[in-house]
């Protein structure tokens, strides 16, 4: 039968062990070294979770615009085309898909030279899949037209209406020799992305110029974008739908190696920062056992007068999760303030063209929080059994005759 336990005896000698004792003030000041190490604990990890699932996120959504949720391929040639479209929104009218030709050029300006990556579009289509796009184009309806990110502008020295000449690995006859073809285009907008990567290396134009430049037949596309609300749950069924000759990849898998080691940063920080915590328990321990061997004699007589091991063992147990538990929900607190600090002021500036903004971004999600005071709350139980159990074994008969 299990041993009742007195309440109100057990918390009354909790209330006078967490006193402050004169005679033993390293007790006291071992559990408040506890106690701050916990909640410094707890408000490092949410922050730091916050600041990566921030990160994570801004990544995702920049690289979400630019990348587009689904692509279909194709396989063999002239596989993507008119009919697959038709059929793709017949079968999924919610679906917005824009086709495109892609190559690589050389643009060149005032001097400068850089590589590029030319994709041909229906301007139309593709604002309604791609918000940057829709704000940099302008209202021009010159065929050979392009859309450019900043990073590329500023290097060509080529602002809006600016021309500058891109080069194609494709071959025209020039008298007896070849030489590679070229086409000035007219700069009709300028797109900022966020990201200097994609702002430097992507062009859009029309694909028409496409279709007379580099003889591409209408109604064949090198592959198609497709925005849906829930890519990672219709990709399945568009899957399902879509012939052999074609692929369809979402965005998480084209940037798989990306989101795979900053969720693999993540876990080894959360594990890092953890020891944090489990160096603040040892503190627990040190201060609970401290407690226990200098307040011997006051067990050893609680035992005379009746008090059972288990009154003891809760004792001990209860002061070290008060210790604890009061540690987590000051953390807490400390985490959620700093959070929002660092929401609302802006402390720490980021160059915006590595990590596409300049503030700060933080977002601690209830996942990795709960995961946060699941964790501390197991490191403090596993410390408060110890000193508990040491308690609880102090024989009375052998302390009172030594005293």
């Amino acid at each position: 039968m299990k041993p009742m336990i007195n309440r109100e005896f057990v918390h009354h000698i909790i209330r006078h062990y967490l006193k402050y004792d004169k005679d033993n003030p390293f007790i006291f000041i071992s559990a408040l070294l506890a106690f701050l190490g916990i909640s410094a604990g707890v408000m490092v990890l949410m922050i730091a979770m916050g600041i990566m699932n921030g990160t994570q996120k801004e990544f995702t959504k920049r690289l979400f615009v630019m990348n587009y949720p689904l692509t279909v391929l194709p396989i063999t040639q002239d596989a993507a085309n008119d009919t697959l479209i038709a059929m793709l929104q017949e079968k999924f009218p919610h679906l917005q898909i824009s086709p495109y030709y892609t190559t690589q050029v050389i643009t060149k300006n005032a001097g400068a030279v850089q590589g590029s990556l030319l994709y041909g579009i229906d301007f139309d289509k593709e604002s309604r899949i791609n918000h940057i796009f829709e704000e940099a184009r302008g209202q021009s309806e010159d065929s050979y037209r392009i859309v450019i990110g900043d990073s590329l502008s500023f290097e060509m020295d080529a602002p809006k209406g600016e021309k500058v000449t891109l080069y194609f690995s494709e071959q025209e006859a020039i008298g007896f020799a070849t030489m590679p073809l070229q086409k000035r285009f007219v700069v009709d907008g300028v797109f900022d992305s966020g990201l200097k990567a994609y702002d430097k290396a992507i062009i859009y134009t029309t694909l028409t110029a496409f279709q007379k430049l580099l003889k591409r037949e209408a109604g064949y596309y090198d592959g198609l974008h497709i925005y849906t609300e829930e890519p990672l749950k219709e990709i399945d069924a568009i899957r399902a739908a879509l012939p052999e000759s074609v692929i369809i990849e979402g965005w998480w898998q084209q940037n798989g190696n990306f989101f795979a080691a900053m969720e693999m940063e993540k876990k080894a920080l959360f594990l890092v920062l953890l020891l944090i915590i489990l160096v603040a328990s040892l503190n627990i321990i040190s201060s609970l056992l401290m407690t226990v061997m200098s307040r011997r004699s006051e067990i050893a007589l609680m035992r005379t007068l009746g008090a059972s091991k288990a009154e003891i063992r809760s004792i001990f147990f209860k002061l070290g999760l008060i210790i604890g538990s009061t540690g987590i929900l000051v953390g807490a607190l400390l985490g959620f303030f700093g959070i929002w600090i660092l929401k609302t002021f802006d402390i720490i500036s980021m160059p915006a063209d590595v990590y596409g903004t300049t503030k700060l971004p933080v977002d601690l999600m209830m996942s990795d929080f709960g995961l946060i005071i699941l964790g501390t709350s197991v490191i403090i139980l596993l410390s408060s059994l110890y000193p508990a159990k040491k308690a609880s074994q102090t024989d009375p008969l052998t302390v009172l005759r030594n005293e």
